[in-house]
């Protein structure tokens, strides 16, 4: 599954404010063509600092994942993540 991959490890501290990020995200994700791989869901740190929320999506280029990023929608849905939550991303190259 070559592409890219949007890695998202989140600590939620607003969540009604959180949920409108989330809708707006979802909605710049899925126009950019990716698709969640996890969102939520179970998880065991191994490793490094834990959030309890982790999302994964996979998009069909590291260039979609990023030009999703930079799109309107997407930084819309970030001024509701400010302040409502403690995130880390990455976006990452698939291998072929």
């Amino acid at each position: 599954m070559p592409g890219a991959y949007w890695i998202a490890h989140v600590t939620v501290t607003d969540e009604a404010a959180y949920m409108k990020y989330a809708a707006l995200a979802t909605e710049a994700i899925t126009a950019h063509g990716g698709t969640f791989l996890a969102r939520g869901g179970q998880a065991i740190q191994k490793e490094g600092r834990a959030h309890p929320r982790n999302v994964v999506a996979h998009f069909p280029s590291l260039e979609a994942a990023n030009a999703c990023y930079e799109s309107e929608t997407y930084q819309e849905a970030l001024s509701h993540a400010a302040g409502a939550s403690e995130r880390d991303l990455v976006l990452v190259e698939a291998l072929d």
